[in-house]
């Protein structure tokens, strides 16, 4: 019974990463769609007449077309960098150690490595709270720190995050910060969106005489009851992941609870705020890293990271 059970749950965890799979261009789609809509309800039928109103009409419908197209841009630039951007894969043959004396990497022994494969912690560390190579049973190849394995991408991702359907992609080392960054532009298009609907949402519900088809109407409505829910979801969302930047943690390893009393990679917030934006402040805001930081910064490629060299509670 324990046996049919177990491989029940197989088989509908199997099921369900499948079907995850399957959503692909679906999630593309249904996102554009949103984008669509939006697009026709503030620019064809609001604020893109209004432009020829005249007076102040015309000042506040240039202000949010401006700003509604440059958002937009910056939206679907971090949002599809994160769907086309690789997060982040082990190297063939990875093999690492920490050697602690000398502060270098080494091979593992076989008595490590042995000791690495019947060993299914999360997150591996020797007393001194260096990271340890894991091995991964189902990838059958060792793993860095800080990597996990996606049952639905069907393969390890480094400092993985989480895997996201509206992406259609893991979140991981390589594309976190674009997936940061598409959640901030689409709080700020969503919230500009809410804010110049409201007058519209409101006259809807009053008695003044709308003028206009009644499918633009109800797109109008539909625009902005959507936007409204996308934004303050997304705020939540953005909330937890600056909390997570500013701890140098990721999703899983703070569900795992990996990070308390202390977490080794926690370097103080300037410094793990630069681990995933990188040094160059001109970058800071676009899907992109400088030629110097993704060559000065091994941590941007998601297999080594440096660790706090105090875990006595001192404050960094």
């Amino acid at each position: 019974m324990h046996r049919s059970a177990g491989a029940t749950m197989a088989w509908n965890v199997f099921r369900f990463c499948t079907a995850l799979r399957g959503l692909g261009s679906i999630m593309i789609l249904l996102v554009l769609s949103i984008v669509g809509v939006t697009y026709y309800a503030v620019v064809v039928y609001n604020y893109g007449p209004a432009l020829f109103a005249g007076g102040a009409s015309t000042l506040l419908a240039l202000v949010v077309l401006l700003l509604f197209h440059f958002l937009l841009v910056m939206l679907l630039w971090s949002y599809f960098s994160v769907v086309f951007t690789d997060p982040g894969s082990v190297p063939p043959n990875w093999n690492l150690d920490f050697d602690e004396e000398r502060g270098e990497t080494a091979p593992l022994s076989g008595l490590d490595f042995n000791s690495q494969v019947n060993s299914q912690q999360s997150i591996a560390h020797n007393d001194t709270g260096h990271p340890r190579a894991r091995y991964c049973r189902k990838c059958n190849q060792m793993k860095p720190p800080r990597c996990h394995h996606c049952s639905v991408c069907g393969r390890c991702v480094l400092k993985m995050d989480h895997h996201c359907v509206w992406v259609v992609n893991c979140v991981g080392a390589l594309n976190y910060k674009y997936f940061l960054l598409f959640l901030f532009y689409t709080f700020l298009e969503t919230t500009l969106v809410t804010l110049s609907l409201l007058p519209h949402f409101i006259a809807f519900f009053s008695d003044i005489d709308i003028p206009g088809s009644p499918a633009a109407l109800a797109t109008t409505f539909l625009t902005f009851v959507l936007n409204l829910a996308f934004s303050l979801s997304v705020l939540g969302f953005m909330i937890m992941h600056v909390s997570l930047v500013s701890a140098n943690t990721t999703t899983i390893e703070a569900y795992e609870k990996k990070t308390t009393p202390r977490w080794m990679y926690d370097i103080g917030r300037k410094r793990n705020f630069i681990q995933v934006f990188g040094n160059d402040k001109r970058y800071w805001f676009i899907p992109a890293y400088s030629e110097e930081d993704l060559r000065r910064m091994p941590v941007l490629q998601g297999l080594d990271y440096p660790v706090r060299t105090d875990l006595d509670g001192q404050e960094l």
